[in-house]
């Protein structure tokens, strides 16, 4: 039987169930701005982190506006940060997107996109815009390409059927302009490690990919986010017990920009995993955004302390 404490976890941000010091992580160290395009998504994955579909837009487009008061904001704020992030949905779907991105590379900023390689990225409009970026700011940008598994049976039952032919073809056209690749994959397929990286690298060697399968910043393999398993509560004594420190954990590093349907200005939140928990969102500004975050959520536990995993490059 379950011990009955269990059905308290995450409740209080500050005490655990069993009445223990919660862990909190401060932002140590700045290298990530994230910024969430938006939910809207050309497609509806089986198990997609935020629920992003053709139909949610509890996130709304971020303009390329809102985006430079936010580099602004780094400035001022002398946040040591080198990379900018934008995630969605597919951040393709939004009409600025390149324009985000070109304002970004323009600061200097090293880019990543997080994106499926599907239609809305391969529009005519989107594809010269690529390129002219490509021209101009080089290996500064990165695309992240959502490969869920190295075979397209399992990467279709996660996206949908063809959806990996679809990415295939994106991906083709990236390769062929000279764009640096990355992939994100997930870790739910009864593999291990060594068996999820041997099956990319034969992928990438056989489609003539330049992605290193066995490193895990060309090759982020994700943990499955489910909130209904049971999962530990991390205190304060964890960090000893775990060997590891609260400046590992991506909520040291980094922070998201969002902005909820409804509100009259983007809010910066904890965590790219965590837009719609409330307790995540920090403020509308850097500044507010630099205060302590408790690790009061499952996918605290799961997927950043015991799964070391981040979203960042």
């Amino acid at each position: 039987m379950k011990d009955q404490g269990q059905f308290q976890k995450f409740q209080d941000p500050f005490v655990t169930a069993k009445g223990e010091t919660r862990a909190q992580v401060a932002l140590t160290d700045p290298q990530t701005l994230w910024f969430n395009t938006g939910t809207l998504c050309n497609i509806e994955c089986e198990n997609c982190y935020i629920l992003s579909s053709p139909t949610n837009d509890a996130l709304v487009y971020l303009t390329a506006d809102e985006v430079t008061d936010y580099l602004d904001q780094l400035d001022d704020r002398n946040w040591a940060v080198r990379e900018i992030g934008f995630t969605g949905g597919e951040p393709f779907m939004n009409p600025a997107m390149i324009d985000m991105t070109e304002r970004a590379l323009a600061r200097g900023y090293d880019v990543l996109i997080l994106t499926n390689a599907m239609q809305p990225m391969m529009r005519k409009r989107v594809r010269a815009g690529l390129l002219d970026l490509r021209e101009r700011y080089g290996d500064k940008l990165t695309l992240r390409i959502s490969v869920d598994h190295w075979s397209a049976d399992l990467h279709d039952k996660e996206r949908g059927r063809g959806s990996f032919a679809r990415t295939l073809d994106g991906m083709f056209w990236l390769r062929d302009n000279g764009f640096q690749m990355t992939v994100a994959g997930r870790t739910v397929w009864g593999e291990n490690d060594a068996q999820s990286r041997a099956g990319y690298a034969a992928f990438y060697a056989e489609n003539d990919f330049n992605i290193d399968a066995q490193d895990p910043m060309q090759t982020v393999l994700f943990p499955e986010m489910d909130e209904m398993v049971d999962v530990p509560e991390i205190t304060t004594d964890c960090w000893d017990i775990l060997d590891k420190s609260p400046t590992q954990v991506m909520c040291a590093s980094s922070r998201m920009v969002v902005r909820h349907k409804g509100a009259d200005k983007p809010s910066v939140i904890a965590c790219t995993l965590l837009p719609y928990d409330r307790q995540f969102e920090l403020g509308h500004s850097l500044e507010e955004a630099e205060k302590p975050v408790q690790l009061n959520h499952p996918h605290c536990a799961k997927f950043c302390v015991l799964g070391g995993a981040s979203c960042s490059a």
